[in-house]
């Protein structure tokens, strides 16, 4: 097919991606008065269930809403397969997130900062955090926002068993912590928040929306890009097609920049059958080389969960207040604007701590709730009382992998993971599923518990704790990594310090792909940080630094 290209069709920048970081980046640019043009694979959110918090049990195997990827078998988790969905609609994955917002901890900026990425320390990224949100609860100003478009909220739903895990949680001598974004991470505490009165709030929603209105926006759904066009070394240009495989292929061109924000898994691949990445990955898709760059999909990192549950006694939980009746009362107290099951996020409360005491600091995260899923399987809810203890290792040193499998822009990517390969994430994985056991068997929460059912308490030694873990863990959906920030000079990196492709004019990336290391969080807060101090760079811009007395 031949390529169109509309008369007038040229922008300032092109935003590849409409998620997390696109929806910021589109906002934040336009609002300068430079023309952009941004392209969403996916359909608009009108889906309602998007924008109702508990829809996302239902939002994450959606067939509309979601890549459909899959994690290729491996040798860390039994050579089993499963699924790994990304948000495919405006918003990405704010719009089917779990909408926790966890920023993690200092020490992970610095360690950007120190690997020779300047400008990225604790104290130089923190004003960007700032700058995107409304915390909503009480905090210290000099850690939280108070003026930006996303509302973060505290949580208004409280159920029994979950106080009683905080007090379990002390007893074992992790501290309360009210606030996890704010001086320290570490502690017990329930989860903040992307919902705002009772809805959710994507990037869509919270930037995109004021976005649209301006007259040199131009939002395209449904438009798959299928290669970057390239001037000899510049980017010029988007070629892609809308509505479909069999659509109208178009393209439309840059100005200034071409800015990839596709994420981990669908920039990697965009670069690679555009012609840049590793040698051997563009010879065996038949693709002419236009760059070189051996870390294009490499240094993939994702949290690998397992949940520990319970059956719990003496109580109703979640999976009984979501069937019939009930059902009905929590949908009345939702359109009465009260605290409703229907508004919360699948994880209530939070646990951040050390799964070894020599540690340094917490390398475990754990996302709690009063609820059970059949078989561990998400959204499929038990018929019994439960109470579930989802464990990952904050910074997972395993590496994997993204590459294209053909150079048909509609052909899924090979992706493998390869789930707990390293030392250190088995080791935090075992120290993760005693932390939970301690927990169920501590007396604030024994009350409660009628029997540990997955894993049972007969599964003891270390094997068979990590045997478990290989056999039943999962994703948590926090792929990084693939476009790598680093200096030229340092193996495998992609991206500059200021996200610019190394060897390449008027490209650059700027979503979950480029970070170093996976930060000690959830990693949706760390993308719209990305997103406001990438477009603080494109403008020539920068906010000062955050003093933070020591």
């Amino acid at each position: 097919m031949v390529a169109t290209t509309a008369p007038g069709d040229v922008f300032d920048y092109i935003v590849v991606g409409a998620g997390t970081a696109g929806c910021v980046l589109t906002n934040r640019l336009s609002a300068d008065g430079s023309s952009v043009c941004l392209l969403e694979a996916g359909p608009r959110d009108t889906n309602p269930l998007i924008h109702i918090p508990a829809g996302y049990i239902k939002n994450i195997y959606s067939k509309t809403l979601t890549w459909n990827f899959e994690a290729e078998p491996g040798p860390g988790t039994n050579n089993r397969s499963f699924s790994l969905p990304q948000g495919r609609v405006l918003g990405g994955s704010s719009s089917i997130n779990g909408l926790n917002y966890v920023r993690g901890q200092a020490a992970d900026y610095d360690g950007w900062a120190a690997a020779g990425n300047p400008g990225w320390s604790y104290k130089e990224v923190l004003p960007y955090f700032k700058r995107s949100e409304t915390w909503e609860g009480p905090g210290n100003p000099t850690f939280r926002g108070q003026k930006g478009e996303l509302p973060i909220s505290q949580l208004d739903w409280h159920h029994p068993v979950s106080n009683a895990l905080v007090d379990a949680a002390e007893s074992i001598g992790i501290p309360r912590n009210a606030d996890h974004n704010s001086a320290r991470q570490e502690g017990v505490g329930f989860f903040q928040r992307t919902i705002h009165k009772g809805f959710r709030y994507s990037s869509a929603k919270a930037f995109l929306r004021t976005a649209e209105k301006r007259k040199q926006v131009s939002v395209r759904t449904e438009c798959q890009a299928t290669n970057i066009i390239f001037e000899g070394k510049r980017a010029v240009g988007i070629r892609y097609i809308q509505g479909g495989a069999n659509g109208t292929v178009r393209e439309v061109r840059a100005r200034r920049e071409v800015i990839l924000s596709a994420g981990a898994l669908n920039t990697p691949k965009l670069l690679q059958i555009s012609g840049v990445g590793p040698v051997d990955v563009l010879q065996e898709i038949g693709v002419p080389v236009v760059h070189a760059l051996e870390g294009v999909g490499r240094n993939l990192r994702d949290h690998y969960a397992v949940r520990m549950v319970s059956r719990i006694k003496g109580i109703r939980t979640i999976n009984q207040m979501v069937q019939g009746p009930a059902l009905l009362l929590e949908i009345g107290r939702w359109l009465l604007r009260r605290p409703s099951l229907l508004a919360v996020s699948p994880s209530l409360v939070h646990l951040f701590c050390k799964s070894d005491p020599s540690l340094d600091r917490p390398d475990l995260e754990f996302a709690c709730s009063p609820a059970s899923f059949r078989e561990g399987v998400v959204g499929l809810l038990d018929t019994q009382p439960g109470l579930t203890l989802g464990v990952w290792q904050e910074r997972p040193e395993s590496l994997g992998y993204v590459r294209a499998r053909s150079r048909n822009a509609f052909d899924k990517p090979i992706i493998q993971p390869n789930y707990l390969t390293h030392e250190t994430d088995q080791k935090a994985i075992i120290g993760g599923m005693k932390v939970a056991r301690q927990l169920f068997r501590s007396p604030a929460l024994a009350k409660f518990v009628d029997a540990e059912t997955s894993p049972s308490s007969d599964l003891i030694t270390d094997d068979e704790l990590l045997d478990f873990a290989r056999s039943m863990g999962t994703t948590v959906y926090h792929m990084i990594g693939t476009a790598r920030m680093g200096p030229a000079d340092q193996p495998l990196t992609v991206v500059d310090e200021q996200l610019r492709v190394h060897g390449l004019q008027g490209l650059r990336v700027a979503d979950a792909s480029i970070m170093p290391t996976m930060p000690s969080a959830n990693t949706n807060a760390t993308t719209y940080m990305i997103a406001e101090k990438a477009s603080d760079m494109i403008l020539g811009r920068q906010l000062p630094p955050v003093e933070i007395a020591v």
